[in-house]
């Protein structure tokens, strides 16, 4: 009950917040951002049960047919991109926990990266699979590589085309845990 008048006093709140001056309105956002830092936890998985998780996510970077072309033939400056790229996604996999808040520090068994040339469409497609044997699931982790393999192959050849576009990152697959398996 309680908790149901915090969250209309809040709504209340955010209803008020266009009719006050600037000043009152700067202290009402804080005390809705110390509101919701305060409600930050990062959930207890001490109870669950260890099973085996795996997870695969994909994304794609797009890029000029030149680009794609000079990554291909291994002709960016900065060096083997692709290789670079897996390295990377593999890394930030294993580094999750460190980049988002909230995320569960896990032993990872076996972190893969793919990349594949989509040569109609002038891109790359990444994709990252996951396993652990684990009390919470690796989707964040195998959605990490993606991210990081794709930021990598932006990095490395950027001086050659800054239109690049990132896109189409998802979940494509989980297995294990209370909430079942997922396929895209």
């Amino acid at each position: 009950m309680r908790s149901k008048k915090r969250k209309s006093q809040i709504s209340q709140k955010i209803t008020n917040l266009s009719k006050l001056n600037l000043s009152e309105s700067k202290s009402l956002g804080q005390e809705l951002i110390n509101e919701a830092i305060s409600k930050a936890l990062m959930v207890d998985v001490s109870a669950k049960e260890e099973t085996l998780r795996r997870a695969e996510a994909q994304g794609i970077i797009k890029m000029s047919p030149e680009t794609l072309k000079l990554i291909l033939e291994n002709k960016i400056p900065k060096g083997n991109v692709l290789t670079t790229a897996k390295i990377a996604g593999i890394q930030a996999a294993k580094k999750t926990a460190e980049l988002l808040p909230l995320c569960h520090p896990l032993r990872l068994t076996s972190i893969e990266v793919e990349i594949n040339p989509q040569e109609k469409e002038s891109s790359f497609l990444v994709t990252a699979r996951v396993i652990a044997f684990d009390r919470t699931g690796v989707e964040m982790e195998a959605l990490t590589a993606v991210v990081v393999a794709c930021l990598t192959i932006y990095d490395m050849a950027k001086a050659f085309d800054k239109r690049m576009m990132i896109s189409d990152i998802h979940l494509l697959s989980k297995q294990g845990g209370k909430s079942g398996n997922f396929k895209w």
